[in-house]
């Protein structure tokens, strides 16, 4: 019997096995003798199933993996150069946390190309001789590319000779001082309007109330006498009166007689850029005799101890507003987001500048930014990052959108109106902002 014949048995038996196999089991008909089919049996064992020896892969196991640790091609470092001890330290530590926020959130691009962004955390006291010599000291690390600070216009200008000597720009989040930029230092920059803007934003809110004639009242000081001009300028081409002006300190020997002449005037409004020292006091005399106009002033009389000092009277009549250079955060679109993460972070609200500050190191950070992607992502100088920041377009912030002009000012600059509702310092912060204007600084 051939072999195909062999197969054909084989497998005919196979299957009659298993015939007899299920007729058992469901029992149909008589039961049946088992018939046992004797398959042959092979001889031998039967041989390993194998590859030809040209197509086995040999199998390895992935070697274990160790992260490799972020080696940066460079270190790039942030200056903040703020009064964090002393009087002043509320409103540093408030600009420090918004610059260690920034340099959190805004140093991704510059991680991406291996560099390592740092924060150099400097102490200035708000004391002269400590900020110049902190500023030397950052001055002297070639790795540090912007900064932010001061918190005083004072020591911000004494202090930008030596960042200016040094070609290290910076921005500044709170000085406001007119002559910071008037010296067009390349170097210098800031996120706040001058102080001697605040006159052309106070013109406009004057003509959008509705007032008709205005007294001038101011001091024998550069923004004093700034904004004064600024105003009265400004007021009469939008169709204000001016009955008067009074631009010599107001003390004990000559207020009555001021008093005197703002009654004999019956102005709507009296303008005043006095500093709160010398304001105060008058306009609480002023009130005591019975003007019921209302009064608006500078961010000079911003100071809300004082203010309470000349009690509730002084906000009567038909109101008492302020122009400032810098809203609370939450009067940002993103502002109450910016407040939350400042509190859970810090355990406390942030203050007037913390958003700033923020802002102002995210500008540093993208000029930096900028500046090497000029030069094919290699480390820019500091000439290179200060020009950049010069040139940066529509920079989107929490406390607003960026362009800078020559001489390193915000152009436009916001200006907010505040309404004294309240002279209770405890509800300082209660005070609302009532109307905000862009200005081109003067």
């Amino acid at each position: 019997m051939n072999n195909l014949n062999i197969g054909f048995w084989l497998r005919r038996s196979a299957l009659l096995l298993s015939q007899i196999i299920l007729i058992a089991a469901f029992g149909c008909g008589p039961a049946a003798t088992p018939i046992i089919i004797e398959l042959p049996t092979a001889t031998g064992s039967p041989p390993p199933i194998t590859e030809p020896e040209a197509t086995r892969v040999p199998i390895t196991l992935p070697a274990t993996t160790v992260p490799t640790p972020f080696t940066p091609r460079a270190v790039i470092k942030i200056f903040s150069n703020v009064p964090l001890t002393g009087d002043q330290a509320a409103f540093g530590q408030d600009i420090l946390h918004g610059t260690e926020l920034a340099i959190q959130d805004r140093s991704g691009p510059l991680n991406a190309v291996s560099y390592r962004v740092e924060l150099v955390s400097m102490d200035d006291q708000n004391n002269r001789e400590t900020a110049l010599a902190n500023a030397r000291q950052i001055a002297s690390d070639p790795e540090v590319l912007c900064g932010v600070g001061h918190y005083d216009s004072v020591l911000t200008l004494a202090a930008s000779d030596i960042y200016h000597q040094a070609g290290l720009p910076f921005v500044s989040p709170s000085a406001t001082g007119a002559l910071l930029t008037d010296r067009n230092y390349l170097e210098v920059n800031r996120v706040v309007g001058r102080e001697d803007g605040q006159g052309l934003a106070a013109a406009q809110f004057a003509q959008a109330q509705g007032y008709k004639t205005v007294f001038i009242i101011g001091q024998q000081e550069q923004a004093s006498l700034r904004n004064a001009e600024y105003f009265r300028a400004t007021s009469g081409s939008l169709g204000l009166q001016w009955l008067g002006s009074v631009l010599t300190p107001i003390n004990n020997e000559n207020m009555d007689m001021t008093v005197t002449r703002v009654m004999e005037a019956s102005p709507d409004l009296v303008y005043i850029t006095s500093a709160a020292d010398e304001a105060i006091p008058f306009l609480r005399e002023l009130r005591a005799a019975g003007y019921q106009g209302a009064i608006l002033g500078t961010e000079a009389l911003s100071d809300p101890a004082v203010i309470g000092s000349a009690g509730a009277a002084l906000v009567g009549g038909t109101g008492m507003y302020l122009t400032i250079s810098s809203a609370p955060p939450q009067y940002y679109s993103e502002g109450a987001t910016f407040a939350e993460v400042f509190q859970f972070r810090y355990g406390t609200a942030p203050l007037v500048y913390a958003a700033r500050a923020y802002d102002a190191t995210g500008i540093c950070l993208k000029a930096i930014e900028k500046a090497s992607a000029a030069k094919g992502g290699t480390l820019p100088t500091r000439n290179e990052v200060a020009r950049a920041l010069r040139r940066l377009n529509n920079y989107k912030g929490i406390s607003g959108t960026y362009d800078f002009n020559r001489e390193g000012d915000p152009d436009p600059v916001p200006y907010y109106i505040m309404q004294i509702a309240s002279a209770d310092a405890a509800k300082w912060s209660e005070n609302p902002i009532v109307a905000a204007y862009d200005i081109t600084p003067p």
